[in-house]
């Protein structure tokens, strides 16, 4: 092959016969690429850093996390005897202790030894009972490969088997819900024309028990060039509707009610979230919006109840209004009030508003400094638990709490997670940068007490900044004992950083907007801001400085190599985007055109380009030691992305480049602990021993 100095986008890809996905040519590739990998980093060292971070989750002492449905509290729980996992419930008063008593309702590991296919669980949906009997029904989701495609089984949790005759939807990317307790709606892929571009249902059908999928009766649809279509059965006593969702893009959507059998829009712009709770309607508009001469801001969340709404009246009450420091990420409604997760400069605050009393606020004191706290409820149905909710609280040292409480009340220590590393020896900071435009970005530091500024200290650098999503203090048993517990030969520990970049939700819609389309490069000019000022502040240096990030991270990181390589050592690439001339005709690449823009269109390639890695490389550059890796049943991002970056590198005679493709585990990577372990051990061990000089 003849290279040349960047590649034109206008040429031929010299390897999109690494798309096809399953084929021999393709798969002999991967496991070429996946022995030299292996071999280069798996050793005894490996092997036990493997298996101490499967010892983190494996670990019987973790918090088995609970979802209330009557008087059960249900669990799903791997560890090494149950690897595929254990889903299960108990009672209150047993959970409440040390050694709850479960009730194993299906054992995954058993079902997939039984019917030859590695299942993969994926949860499941109950059928709400009538009134005075208990939750009986559920479908259980199912993937075949831990991705995304899933299929749907009837199952009975009170004689504990899959309902013979019962509901049986196919693998595919399935949007369903209970219609009733005879009939779903089903989202799925019915044939030619029933899915979206984006690769989601475009159509919705009610299916009624006994008959076959293929006879499920249109019930709702939208363009194949939106992304997707839904339809929910709210099963609230007295608020029984359906509720139909047509999902534009990432960013827009409009929600219809059933009414007298025809589809209401629920008359907002297109961007605003709507959400609906019994007679309640609220609103949270991403960009200011104008209703009958009022703006509402961006960020903010109105109400109005909802009948009214519908009758015309358009009077909006705001029930939370942002400022440049705090931005609303959830909210949960108990029986009788409203809880608020905000974000103050990336630590936790929430509130508890009373519609009742005009909607009053009181700020819940559970949240401490530079640490994550969520709040939702336990069941707003409940009879005598009615207002009682959940906090779970985390931090980078502080183990997860899970606390439970009643407004207006008391609340307790449900379960702690134990410690898995020495928490006492390190010390959370968190600094601001400022980045190439100015703008003020927020990052966590994680390191050892006493830490040395002298630039000596090897630095794993994390990010995401993309779609909304706010990157968040949390206990991490794996990065504990994976990286901040190592040390070089000269006794330094590994130091941690979580960036805050644009593109992310920590300051609300306006944060992640300003990183979209033509200013993606602000996300990127953020991430570099923070490595330089870790060099400038002493912490470190560049050849001691490594970066990681997951999908749309991956392409953070992508960009970091390609556009600013002189300021890392190593860089982890998983799950990535790369090729944005592609991205949008790979997997569920076309969902995402809000964010990233089409390049299909010239005038939009323009910008596109410019962060796409896979255009950018060049021959003759000094690359950071990079390790892509991915898995091959990945059907969101998809493998092929990574597959082609690694091997245009090569080609292209790049040094120090390594590829890793897992046959299974989907977008994330994995599908159970052992497999999670593989895959972070073989990041953080990768990263540390091309840093310290290992590679």
């Amino acid at each position: 092959m003849t290279s040349t100095t960047q590649h034109d986008p206008a040429t031929e890809d010299e390897f999109l016969w690494l798309e096809d996905i399953y084929g021999e040519k393709p798969l002999d590739w991967v496991r070429g690429e996946n022995a030299v990998t292996e071999s280069k980093l798996i050793n005894h060292g490996f092997l036990t850093m493997e298996q101490r971070l499967l010892e983190v989750l494996d670990s019987t002492d973790r918090i088995p996390m609970v979802g209330k449905r009557g008087d059960h509290y249900y669990n799903f729980w791997r560890d090494k005897e149950h690897p595929k996992g254990l889903w299960r419930r108990t009672t209150w008063d047993s959970y409440l202790t040390d050694a709850p008593d479960w009730e194993i309702l299906l054992d995954v590991d058993a079902l997939s030894a039984a019917e030859g296919q590695d299942w993969v669980w994926g949860g499941a949906m109950f059928l709400r009972p009538a009134e005075g009997e208990p939750y009986r029904l559920a479908l259980i989701a199912l993937s075949p490969d831990g991705g995304d495609a899933q299929r749907y089984r009837e199952y009975d949790v009170v004689d504990r088997v899959f309902v013979a005759g019962g509901f049986d939807i196919p693998v595919a990317k399935s949007r369903i819900s209970w219609a009733g307790p005879d009939a779903l709606h089903v989202g799925t892929d019915f044939g030619p024309g029933s899915m979206t571009t984006s690769s989601y249902p475009r159509t919705v059908r009610t299916l009624r028990r006994g008959e076959p999928l293929e006879s499920a009766e249109l019930y709702f649809e939208i363009p194949e060039n939106s992304m997707m279509a839904a339809v929910v059965r709210d099963q609230t006593p007295g608020f029984e509707r359906d509720i139909a969702a047509h999902i534009v893009d990432f960013y827009s959507s409009r929600t219809y009610l059933r009414r007298d059998d025809e589809w209401v829009h629920i008359d907002v712009p297109d961007d605003v979230n709507v959400s609906l709770h019994r007679e309640w309607l609220l609103l949270r508009p991403r960009t200011d919006f104008d209703l009958d001469g009022v703006t509402y801001p961006a960020g903010s969340l109105q109400a109005a109840r909802l009948e009214d709404f519908l009758s015309g009246n358009r009077a909006l009450t705001a029930v939370f209004e942002p400022d440049a420091q705090t931005a609303l990420q959830s909210w949960s409604w108990t029986r009788d009030y409203l809880l608020l997760n905000l974000l103050t400069d990336v630590s936790s605050e929430i509130r508890v508003l009373n519609p009742s009393d005009h909607w009053s606020s009181d700020v819940l004191d559970a949240c401490p400094p530079l640490h994550s706290v969520d709040a939702y409820a336990v069941d707003d149905e409940d009879d005598d638990a009615g207002n009682d909710y959940w906090l779970v609280a985390t931090g980078f040292l502080t183990p997860t709490t899970v606390v439970r409480g009643t407004i207006g009340g008391a609340h307790a220590e449900v379960k702690a997670s134990p410690s898995y590393f020495d928490e006492d020896s390190f010390t959370v900071e968190q600094h601001f940068t400022v980045s190439k435009d100015g703008t003020r970005v927020p990052y966590f530091q994680v390191a050892s007490k006493g830490l040395l500024l002298d630039g000596g200290n090897p630095t794993l650098l994390s990010g995401y900044g993309g779609f909304e999503n706010a990157m968040t203090p949390a206990y991490s048993g794996v990065i504990g004992r994976g990286w901040l517990e190592r040390r070089t030969s000269g006794g330094r520990h590994g130091v941690y950083v979580l960036a805050n970049i644009r593109g992310g939700g920590e300051y609300g819609p306006g944060w992640h907007q300003a990183a979209l389309h033509a200013n993606r490069h602000r996300a990127y000019e953020d991430f570099a801001a923070i490595a330089q000022d870790l060099v400038d502040r002493g912490v470190t240096r560049p050849e001691l400085l490594g970066c990681t990030g997951r999908s749309n991270g991956g392409l953070l990181v992508g960009n970091m190599l390609t556009q600013y390589p002189e300021l890392f050592g190593a860089i982890s690439c998983g799950v990535p985007l790369l090729d944005m001339k592609r991205y949008t005709k790979l997997s569920a690449g076309y969902s995402w055109i809000a964010e990233y823009g089409d390049p299909d269109k010239p005038e939009e390639w323009e910008y596109v380009q410019t962060f796409s890695p896979y255009h950018r490389l060049r021959e003759g550059m000094q690359y950071p030691k990079t390790l892509i890796w991915t898995a091959t049943s990945d059907d969101r991002v998809g493998p092929v992305q990574a597959r082609k970056m690694a091997a245009r590198m090569k080609a292209l005679g790049v040094e120090n480049v390594w590829f890793h493709e897992a046959l299974e585990g989907g977008h994330a990577g994995a599908s159970d602990n052992r497999q999670t372990a593989r895959m972070h051990a073989m990041s953080q061990e990768f990263v540390w021993k091309a840093l310290t000089g290992q590679l």
